[in-house]
Parts: C-alpha cells; structure tokens; sequence
C-alpha cells in the first residue's frame, strides 16, 4: 500500500488474486450470477483483513447521488423541531444518508428559498408544511420531497407523513366537557397551516355538539407573551367568564396560565389550561400541564424512510400517526 495507509480496491484485488471490477461488484452486492460463492468469500475475507472502507463519496458520483437530504422546518429552538430532526437522523444514518437543517429565518412562516446553486448536493426534501412556501419550486426541479403535518394530499402530490392531529384536539375537548366545562376558549395559534386550521376545525365542530356549550376563540402569535395577552383578553371580555382555555400548544398554555395568575386565578381551581405538543416545558410548569403528546421523533422517522423508499422508486403511501391525551394537574372539574 505505497504512499497511503488507507487501503484501496486496487490492493484488495490484488491480494484477493482478482480485478478491480470483481472487488466492486462483491463489495457493491452485486455479485450474484457474475463472481462464484468462493471468490466472493475471498474478496470479503480479504477486505476485512486490510480494512477496507469504499470511499463513500466516490461512490455517491457513480451513483449519482450525495447521499444528503434535506430537512426544512419553521424553527431550530422548538423542542419538537429538535425531535423531528433526531428522528430523520437515526433513520438516515442506519442507510448511510446525512440530513441537512434548514431554519427558516423568521422561525415560523415560509422560509426563504434554500436551494439556488445548492440545489445539484441534495438527493432530496423532507419539509414541515410550516415552511411550505419556501418549497413551490422543488417539483419543477426534479428533487424528490416528503411533506410532514400537512395533511392529505393529492394523489400525484408528495408523500405525507401526519399527525392525527383532529384526533389530538377531540380527545382534549371531551376531556374538558367530561370535567364540567361548557365556556371553552380556544387559544388559536394565528399561523396559516392545515395543522393549525385542523384544531380550530374541530374544536368548533365537537363543541358544537355539546348542549349548553359557549365557545369562544381568541387568536394570538406562537409565542409566550401573546398567548398571555390573549387569556388575559379572554378571562376578562364581557360575560361569564370562561373556565378553561384549550390552547394549541404548550407555550401557548405556558402563556395562558401567566395570564390566568396575573389576573389573580388559580390554576386550575378558577380556570383549567391545557396544550398540545407534551414537550419538557409540560412538566416544568406547576401544576403541570395537560396536553397531547406527539411522536415528533417518530414523524422524522417515517419522513426519512419515505424520503429513501421515493428514491428507490417504491410506492410510499401516506401515514398517521396516532397522539395521545396526558392528562395532568392544569385541568379539573369546572368551578
């Protein structure tokens, strides 16, 4: 191995007794029919005694891919962006693939677009539909793409990997009329996405059939500061005033309760509060937080392995997963 400490396919050939070309077809698994069991069995003997690696990347020439797909969402400080993210990695990493982050700036909303002369080093997208608009330019571009949390598409669009998110909010609204309460606010994430439209959707349609329900909604930013504003809006308009206010996330519910206490409110003997999302923030607030737990690490799973099967030409259906209801000490019986 002269002037290199890194064996190559040419010293495995030669101590093998065999060409280059066999070396890559029994190293590359495409040896069947063409290298018999007994020279394959040498060549793969021999490689792991020199330890020998294939050179990835000149493999991803021949290939014509670089082994990289890319992951778009609204914002790299949420925890549940953060575990979609680990999720895609696992999976990408078991196949060999990398996974690169791309933020959008303004941490919701579309992102800027992320590809222009980048767009040739990625085999293909992974995209939150936050940050959908950054994308209308992928399908003429030829680049294979999996949204997540977008909903249903259509039957020539992109795969989809979902959240049961109208299951999510109905297992939250009959939890709240079980414990009594009937002057329901709907804390509403005022983001223009299908997941946000699906909760407020439904919160409207199960209250619906509730009798003598009074539903009400109050919309605000994703933040904790406009989700206080917003509970301090809606514990003191005109009217009874409501005993529980159903917000669309957890740092919403973190900023209602602030807006409950600073009006004097107990949580959750004067007003119960619940989320959605489960993050570690749930646990941290006193009383903790009832909310819906999601399985972001799951949903980057199952993107990834979507992304990948897209790229062998396999058939990717659409996924739902299922969420779950926790409930926990911010919600009780209506006072």
């Amino acid at each position: 191995m002269a002037g290199s400490d890194r064996p190559t396919s040419r010293d495995v050939a030669r101590a093998a007794g065999v060409s280059q070309a066999t070396v890559s077809l029994v190293l590359g698994g495409k040896w069947r029919g063409r290298v018999s069991e007994r020279t394959a069995g040498t060549v793969r003997s021999v490689a792991g005694e020199l330890g020998y690696r294939p050179n990835a990347a000149a493999r991803s020439l021949r290939l014509g891919r670089t082994r990289t797909a890319l992951l778009v969402v609204p914002a790299l400080t949420h925890e549940y962006f953060a575990r979609v993210y680990a999720g895609a990695a696992r999976v990408a990493d078991a196949h060999g693939f990398g996974v690169v982050l791309y933020p959008s700036p303004e941490g919701i909303g579309p992102a800027r677009d992320p590809f222009g002369p980048a767009r040739a080093a990625i085999d293909g997208v992974i995209a939150s539909s936050m940050a959908a608009d950054a994308l209308a330019g992928i399908a003429d571009g030829g680049l294979p793409l999996v949204m997540l949390d977008s909903g249903p598409g259509a039957q020539d669009g992109p795969p989809t990997v979902d959240l049961a998110v109208a299951d999510g909010i109905r297992q939250v609204v009959r939890h709240l009329v079980a414990l009594g309460h009937r002057r329901i606010t709907h804390l509403a994430a005022d983001v223009d996405t299908w997941t946000f439209k699906v909760r407020a959707r439904t919160v409207g349609e199960e209250l619906a059939r509730v009798a003598g329900a009074r539903p009400a909604t109050e919309r605000c930013g994703l933040d904790v500061a406009s989700a206080r504003d917003a509970a301090v809006r809606a514990l003191t308009a005109p009217g009874p005033r409501p005993t529980a206010l159903l917000c669309d996330g957890d740092v919403l519910a973190a900023g209602a309760c602030k807006g409950a206490r600073s009006l004097g409110l107990r949580v959750p003997e004067d007003v119960s509060v619940s989320g959605f999302d489960d993050l570690e923030l749930a646990t941290a607030l006193d009383p903790e937080l009832t909310t819906v737990r999601l399985p972001a690490e799951e949903v980057g799973a199952r993107g990834m392995a979507a992304l990948l099967a897209l790229l062998d030409g396999a058939p990717v259906p659409p996924v739902e997963l299922p969420v779950e209801l926790v409930a926990r000490g911010s919600t009780s019986a209506a006072p």
